[in-house]
């Protein structure tokens, strides 16, 4: 199953996210199937971008979002 979940970028102290969609066997920092935005949390306000079109495809076909993702996104 394709879940849609947070990777984890950036050094310590610095981190930064990438929303990817991923096979759910794979580790958190796993090659992905698709990069589908990022999340930056550490400037004010924090910095989202998404691919919404790619976010719907993927969701259509039965990708599951993890509930962080699911915050994000407000769905």
């Amino acid at each position: 199953m394709v879940k849609i979940r947070l990777m984890q970028t950036g050094t310590k102290n610095r981190k930064t996210y990438r929303i990817v969609a991923i096979d759910e066997s794979k580790r958190r920092d796993g090659r992905a199937v698709e990069i589908l935005g990022f999340y930056n949390p550490l400037v004010k306000p924090p910095e989202i971008s998404v691919k919404k079109e790619r976010i719907t495809y993927w969701l259509s076909v039965g990708a599951q979002p993890t509930e962080s993702v699911r915050k994000l996104l407000n769905l």
